[in-house]
C-alpha cells in the first residue's frame, strides 16, 4: 500500500514540474532584467537624457513587447500586478532608507516648508483634479462616477514621484532644494494614501460641514498616531541594541534587527489602520539618529549598504514591472473603441496635475519666503520651477491606487473603470518618459553648475551619492561664534542678534535626556579584543 502511494506520488511529479515552470522561466527572466537595467543604467549614466527609472520603463515596455509578439497578443507581462506586492514588499524599503538616509539637519531645518508642500499642497493639488474632473468628465460619455470617485481620481493624481528629479539634482550643491524636493515626496506620497483611504472609509453621500472637519480630524490623527508609532518603534530598537549590545556575540543579529523592527513599523501601522509610509520612514529618521550609532562599525557598514541596495531594487522592479503591466492587453480592449475618449481622459488628468501643481508651489513658496529673513534661504524662482517640474511625474504610487480604485485583482471589466486604469498608465508613462527625460537639459538650464557655499550646513562625511546620502551626520549643531555675542545697545542690534533655534533647544534636550537612554552618537560600542577596545575613545569629546 506504501508503495502504490509513492507510485502516485512520482507519477504527479512531471505534472506539478509542469505548472511550476511557468513561474521559474517568469522569475529567471525577470531577474535577468533587473540585471539589464542595473548594467544598462550604469552606463547610461552620464546620458543628457537618459536616467535608471526611464532605462527600467523603456525596457519593460520593450519586453511586453516582446512578450506580446510571442503569445500571439495573448499577454504582455510575466506576473500580475497585485497592490500587495507594491504596499507590503516593495515601497517599505524605499521609504524606509529615505528616512534612514536623510540629511536630517536640512529636513528639519526645512520642516514647516516641506509640510507645507507636501500635506498642504497635496490636498490642494487633490483638490482641484477633483473639480476638474468632475466639470470635464461628465461631458465625456465615460461611464457614472460618483463624487467618491472624484475625489479618489484627485487623491491618485496628486500622488507625485520625484525620483528622476533626485536623480539629477546633487544635495551638496543645492541643499535647499534636494531637501524640499525629497521631503515633499515622501510627505506627499504619505499624504495621498492617507486622502485616498480616508475618502474610501467614508460616506459622502450626506457630505455636509460636520462630515468635512470629521474628515480634516481623521487625517491629522493619521499623520499624528503614524509619526509617533514610527518615532516610538526606532526608539524601541536604539533601547534594546544599547542596553543588550549584540554585536558582542555577533553583529549578524544587530543587523538583522535592525531589518525586522524596520519592518516591523510598517506592518504594526497597517494593523491599526494607520500610514505605514508615514510610520517607516519616521523610524528610519530615528534609527538612524540613535540605533545605527550604538551598533558596530561593521553593522554600520552592512546595514547602510543592504537598506540603500533593498531600496534601489525594489525601485527598479517597480519601473520595470509598470513599463511592463502598461500594455495589459486586456485592459486596452475595452477601451479600443472609443481611443479618442481615452486620450482626451489622459490630457484632461495631465493639464489639471500641471495646474494643481502650479497653484501650490508658487504662492506657497511666497508665503514661505515671507516667513524667511536669510536671503540664502529663500526658495527663488528658478527652484520654485524646479520643484513644480519635479512634481509632474507619476508612478508606481498612483497605478497602486488606481488598481486599487477600479479593478478587482488586477481585471475589470466595466468600461469606465477601463478608461481610468488606461488612462492612469498613459499619464504615468508620458510624465516619467517624456518630463523625465527633459529634467537633466532644464536642471542645467536653470541651475548651472556652482560650488556648495553653505559650510555650516554641510558634512564633512557626507558620502558624494545620491543613493547613499549622510548616514552618520550629526544633528543640529549650532553654530560656534554665537557665545560672546555683545548686548544690543538699540532696537535695530537687538532684531538682528542671533537667536537660538528650535534646532538648539532640540539639540539641549537630546543631548541631556535622550542619548543617555538611547543612545546615538557618543555610544561607540566594540567586539572584545578589537583596535576600539585596545583604544577606547574618548567619549568626552563627542
Amino acid at each position: 500500500m506504501l508503495a502504490s502511494h509513492f507510485d502516485s506520488l512520482v507519477s504527479k511529479l512531471p505534472s506539478l514540474s509542469t505548472s511550476d515552470h511557468a513561474s521559474v522561466v517568469a522569475l529567471n527572466l525577470f531577474v535577468a532584467l533587473l540585471c539589464a537595467c542595473i548594467v544598462l543604467g550604469h552606463l547610461l549614466e552620464e546620458n543628457r537624457w537618459m536616467n535608471e527609472s526611464i532605462t527600467a520603463l523603456l525596457i519593460g515596455l520593450g519586453t511586453g513587447v516582446a512578450i506580446l509578439l510571442i503569445s500571439k497578443g495573448k499577454s504582455s507581462h510575466l506576473l500580475v500586478f497585485s497592490e500587495d506586492l507594491f504596499f507590503i514588499y516593495l515601497l517599505p524599503p524605499i521609504i524606509f532608507n529615505a528616512g534612514f538616509q536623510v540629511k536630517k539637519k536640512q529636513f528639519f531645518r526645512n520642516f514647516v516648508t516641506i509640510m507645507l508642500f507636501g500635506a498642504v499642497g497635496t490636498i490642494i493639488s487633490c483638490t482641484i483634479i477633483s473639480l476638474g474632473v468632475t466639470q470635464f468628465f461628465k461631458k465625456l460619455d465615460i461611464g457614472t462616477f460618483d463624487l467618491g470617485d472624484y475625489l479618489a481620481i484627485g487623491a491618485i493624481f496628486a500622488a507625485t514621484d520625484s525620483v528622476c528629479t533626485l536623480q539629477v539634482l546633487n544635495q551638496d550643491e543645492t541643499p535647499l532644494l534636494y531637501s524640499l524636493v525629497f521631503g515633499e515626496g515622501v510627505v506627499n506620497d504619505a499624504t495621498s494614501v492617507v486622502v485616498f483611504n480616508a475618502i474610501q472609509s467614508f460616506d459622502l453621500t450626506h457630505l455636509n460641514h460636520e462630515a468635512a472637519f470629521h474628515l480634516l480630524g481623521n487625517f491629522l490623527y493619521l499623520f499624528l498616531l503614524s509619526t509617533l508609532l514610527g518615532a516610538a518603534t526606532g526608539l524601541i530598537s536604539a533601547y534594546v541594541i544599547k542596553k543588550l549590545y549584540f554585536g558582542r556575540h555577533s553583529t549578524d543579529r544587530e543587523v538583522a534587527l535592525m531589518m525586522l523592527m524596520a519592518y516591523l513599523s510598517y506592518m504594526l501601522a497597517e494593523l491599526f489602520d494607520l500610514s505605514g509610509i508615514l510610520t517607516v520612514f519616521f523610524c528610519g529618521i530615528v534609527m538612524s539618529h540613535y540605533t545605527w550609532h550604538n551598533v558596530t562599525e561593521s553593522s554600520r557598514i552592512t546595514t547602510k549598504h543592504t537598506f540603500a541596495t533593498l531600496s534601489f531594487l525594489a525601485e527598479t522592479f517597480i519601473f520595470l514591472y509598470v513599463g511592463m503591466d502598461a500594455l495589459d492587453i486586456d485592459k486596452w480592449r475595452s477601451v479600443s473603441d472609443t481611443p479618442g475618449t481615452s486620450i482626451a481622459v489622459s490630457s484632461i488628468l495631465m493639464g489639471l496635475v500641471m495646474l494643481g501643481r502650479a497653484a501650490f508651489v508658487f504662492p506657497l513658496s511666497f508665503l514661505s519666503n515671507l516667513a524667511k529673513k536669510n536671503q540664502s534661504e529663500k526658495i527663488k524662482f528658478n527652484m520654485q520651477v524646479v520643484i513644480w517640474w519635479s512634481g509632474l511625474m507619476r508612478g508606481a504610487v498612483s497605478m497602486a491606487l488606481a488598481y486599487n480604485k477600479f479593478t478587482r485583482a488586477g481585471h475589470t471589466d466595466v468600461r469606465g473603470n477601463a478608461i481610468m486604469i488606461t488612462s492612469t498608465i498613459t499619464v504615468c508613462l508620458f510624465s516619467t518618459v517624456v518630463f523625465g527625460m527633459l529634467t537633466k537639459p532644464l536642471i542645467s538650464y536653470l541651475l548651472p553648475h556652482q560650488n556648495a557655499t553653505t559650510s555650516m550646513l554641510s558634512d564633512d562625511n557626507t558620502p558624494k551619492s545620491i543613493h547613499i546620502p549622510l548616514l552618520d551626520q550629526d544633528s543640529f549643531i549650532e553654530p560656534s561664534g554665537n557665545h560672546n555675542v555683545p548686548r544690543p545697545d538699540s532696537i535695530r542690534g537687538f532684531l538682528t542678534r542671533p537667536t537660538r533655534t528650535v534646532h538648539y533647544y532640540w539639540r539641549q534636550f537630546d543631548d541631556s535626556f535622550m542619548r543617555p537612554v538611547f543612545g546615538g552618537r557618543g555610544f561607540v560600542p566594540f567586539v572584545p579584543g578589537s583596535p576600539t577596545e585596545r583604544n577606547p575613545p574618548d567619549l568626552s569629546k563627542a
